[in-house]
């Protein structure tokens, strides 16, 4: 595969998606792929991986690992993991799979092999504003995401995801550390998962774990989910959180929605097909019988021979290999009912593992017995992907592990006392409308700026959590924008006819927007269902989700439908490529006439694990990686958004132009001295960024919320939990107790029992002061005190206070209390007066007149 070959590819596609996505535009109405680039964007990534199947397992890997360069604006630095952790993670992994596991794996040596001089590294991505910072203060740094990429275990890299790590670093201010772990079919399961975890335990000795927090996407998921089972399970310290973003966590493919068609996703219905290889398809049944008769037949030599081949070093090697093969070529069939017959699977279905351990806890996390006692796990799916019922099931599962068991087989008594141990998971469950596997890869898109800022607010806070603080992240909405173009531009103010389901949408009201502050936890769990443009819905009910409602004992069963569509891909490929294969076959019998390296009795490593197909003599060190022009340009376009956003960052930050003022100007306005005493204006703060774009993230106690009440729940329930709050005859902290006086509230109309606003108000006007005092007989000292009213004592009328603490206040005490009384009603009587009168009739003016006259 090279850049010319891929382009020639998927520029067909890309053209006719163009022109599709105008003239058919009524079946992308209200869905995702009504946006132009995340339309281009998936079926560029589609068209891509079928043209990939048509490359060898090989080729692809060399194709998505090639050296990608990185933005001047991101600081990158690779390290080495130390040889004493990689050799810790294989102690704590076997420790995990216990004497059976091991046995099932085919032995504890041969998946702890390694290329010679490749070593195991891992990449710290950071932006390099942040670096510079963090070096200026000598912050060590206090947020650390360990990210496992993704690509169905087999392929990808973390040159080809860096510019999605890059965009996790700048949202959260964090530290990237992404380990190049070995991938399949080479290095089956359970050489990725050593190697990750060797990573975090690396990371243990230089970060705090309440500094850490996990993620990953598709296989990269699955793989975290089997970390923290592990060190769950070890008693290895946990980190804050993990972020799952489409997590592949059921390699049986056993859940209704893989057999379904998903048209808004981009993995292929029939599984991962490739050319044949060295490496892919490895050999079955019947190839490994034809090569063990080959071994057979080479022992018949002369005597001569023998004793030759027996001082030969490499003889140890070569007379292993038909034991090997006895013990290698007994696996148990995978049997299907398909169309009405049993049909056998000889062929290996997952390039991760062997048929027998598709159904491991460690390979499908939902077969683990119990997956409570975890730190608290953002998981995002994609509505319009083909995983998607496995990792509803798993989020419920976590949150609530004693309802979604395993299948009763696996219920031992060790099974049933880790389902006691532990308690369930804090999840935030996020199901995003009609997005396909792990969308944030098309991160040029719309749907992607929202799901960026959800993990980058969950991140934030399971970090404050951990480390009891606030986390500041960037608040970026006003300089973060989507270029837009073409459909792009929506107007969702123009008056438009609802559709059916927007209208049936519309029913739930909107309880939020992507990347909000986290709501409370409701049974450990806060479930979702987001929109393109980020609107946050409450989810459906478990009952309404197919993932949930699957039989216990169906699960981890591979099913006909999926298996047969995979078969029946297998047999075109088969057909397609029949001369590559017979030219493969021809080779693995010369590869073995020559003889393969083996690791001593006990190890039998699966027939693609390139441990167990080691010609002797054979260079198989790690050729020079390359720079990829196509993967370059992908990533250019992946960080475009990040590009333009840092530059309008640095210009928002940029000094503005300086003048200089003088007391001359302004003048006639009021001196200074005149308002120096007003408060001063609240110091900025002196962080590089501005604080209109960042916000702090705390821990407020979502997921501490033990007590399911809600609107709904009655005032009898509500008096209950008040009374089972009551020991010895006093409250717990936050509860009133009940001897607390009862009121009528500020109105003096709405009851109130026990602290609780009755949901009625009495027809009766509110006992105010004036009314008692006009009105009233009664005693005003048996009043209720929560009501201003007229003091009940001489001491209360003097204005003293009958609780201090002094001398003054024994004194007052020790006096008579007399209590108030209603004064007694007073008659004014005026003095009689002998005033002049005329004809009987008092008047003012003749009185005058008389009296003058008399004078």
């Amino acid at each position: 595969m090279n850049t010319a070959g891929v382009g020639l590819a998927v520029t067909p596609a890309v053209v006719s998606t163009l022109f599709s996505h105008y003239l058919d535009r009524k079946p992308l109405k209200q869905k995702p792929t009504a946006h132009l680039s995340y339309d281009e964007g998936l079926h560029l990534i589609r068209s891509f991986l079928i043209h990939a199947s048509h490359h060898t397992v090989e080729e692809l890997q060399a194709f998505t690992s090639q050296w990608v360069p990185h933005p001047q604006w991101v600081k990158v630095e690779e390290v080495k993991i130390p040889e004493d952790q990689v050799t810790h993670a294989a102690a704590v992994i076997e420790e995990q799979l216990g004497p059976d596991g091991v046995r099932q794996v085919g032995g504890r040596k041969w998946w702890q092999w390694r290329k010679p001089n490749s070593p195991l590294k891992a990449e710290w991505i950071e932006m390099r504003a942040d670096y510079n910072e963090r070096k200026k203060n000598k912050d060590p740094g206090k947020r650390v995401m360990l990210y496992v990429h993704g690509g169905a275990y087999f392929f990808g890299s973390v040159d080809e995801h860096r510019y999605q790590m890059q965009r996790h670093a700048r949202k959260l201010k964090a530290r990237v550390f992404a380990p190049r772990y070995r991938l399949a079919p080479q290095f089956p399961f359970p050489c990725g998962l050593q190697d990750c975890l060797a990573a975090y335990l690396h990371l243990l000795t230089v970060q705090d774990p309440s500094t850490i927090i996990l993620a990953g996407d598709s296989a990269g998921g699955g793989m975290v989910m089997s970390i923290l089972v592990t060190l769950r399970d070890r008693g290895i310290p946990l980190p804050a959180g993990a972020i799952l973003v489409s997590p592949w966590v059921d390699l049986t493919h056993s859940f209704p929605s893989v057999a379904e068609e998903s048209p808004f996703d981009y993995i292929p219905a029939s599984g991962f097909h490739h050319k044949p290889s060295r490496a892919w398809p490895p050999p079955t049944e019947d190839d490994l019988e034809e090569l063990k008769k080959i071994a057979v037949k080479d022992k018949k030599i002369s005597n001569k021979d023998e004793k030759i081949a027996a001082d030969s070093p490499d003889a140890g090697e070569k007379k292993d290999i038909p034991e090997l093969l006895d013990e290698a070529a007994a696996p148990t069939p995978l049997v299907l009912a398909i169309n009405g017959k049993d049909v056998i699977v000889k062929e290996q279905i997952q390039m991760y593992t062997t048929n027998e351990l598709l159904a491991h806890p460690l390979v499908s996390p939902v077969m683990q017995p119990t997956l409570g006692g975890l730190p608290p796990l953002l998981i995002m799916t994609g509505g319009g992907e083909m995983l998607r019922d496995e990792q509803i099931y798993l989020a419920h599962k976590c949150a609530n592990p004693s309802k979604y068991l395993p299948p009763e087989h696996l219920l031992d008594d060790k099974a049933r006392a880790l389902l006691k141990e532990y308690k369930p998971t804090d999840v935030q469950l996020q199901v995003w409308d009609d997005l396909c596997h792990v969308a944030p890869t098309l991160s040029f898109t719309r749907p992607a700026k929202y799901m960026y800022r959800s993990i980058a607010q969950f991140g934030a806070w399971a970090l404050a959590r951990a480390q009891k603080t606030g986390i500041d992240i960037l608040d970026d909405d006003q300089i973060s924008v989507i270029s837009t173009s073409g459909s792009d531009t929506e107007q969702p103010e123009a008056p438009k006819k609802e559709d059916e389901n927007v209208k049936e949408e519309r029913m739930f009201a909107q309880i939020g927007k992507a990347g909000d502050p986290l709501p409370p936890f409701k049974d450990h769990m806060i479930r979702q269902k987001v929109t393109r443009h980020g609107d946050v819905f409450p989810l459906a009910a478990p009952a309404e989700l197919p993932g949930c409602c699957l039989d216990r004992e169906l699960i981890g069963v591979p099913k006909q439908g999926p298996v047969g569509k995979w078969l029946q891909t297998k047999q075109h490929f088969n057909s397609k490529f029949s001369g590559t294969k017979d030219k493969m076959h021809k080779r693995r019998l010369k590869d073995f006439a020559v003889g393969y390296e083996t690791f001593g009795e006990g190890e039998y490593p699966p027939p693609s694990a390139l441990a167990g197909r080691r010609r002797i003599g054979a260079d198989l060190s790690e050729k020079k990686k390359t720079r990829s022009m196509g993967l370059s340009l992908w990533s250019l376009w992946g960080s475009k958004h990040d590009e333009e956003t840092v530059a309008r960052e640095q210009q928002a930050d940029a000094q503005p132009e300086v003048k200089t003022a003088t007391a001359a100007e302004g003048s006639g306005s009021r001196p200074f001295n005149e308002i120096e005493k007003q408060a001063p204006p609240e110091a900025l703060s002196a962080a590089s960024r501005s604080r209109s774009r960042r916000r702090i993230v705390k821990d407020e106690l979502q997921a501490d919320h033990e007590d399911e009440v809600d609107e709904n729940t009655s005032i009898a329930d509500l008096l209950a939990r008040r009374q089972d709050g009551i020991v010895d005859g006093e409250a717990k902290p936050g509860l009133l107790s009940p001897n607390s006086a009862l009121d009528t509230g500020v109105s003096g109309k709405r009851p109130f029992l026990n602290g609780i606003a009755m949901p009625f108000s009495l027809n009766k006007e509110p006992e105010t002061a004036s009314m008692l005092t006009l009105d009233s007989t009664m005693d005003q000292s048996k009043l209720p005190n929560s009501r201003p009213m007229s003091p009940a004592t001489m001491r209360s009328a003097d204005g003293i206070s009958t609780h201090l603490a002094s001398p003054l206040a024994k004194e007052v005490d020790s006096t008579a209390t007399t209590p108030l009384e209603r004064p007694g009603m007073e008659t004014f009587v005026t003095a009689v007066e002998d005033l002049p009168t005329v004809n009987g009739s008092t008047k003012s003016g003749e009185s005058t007149k008389a009296d003058g006259a008399e004078k």
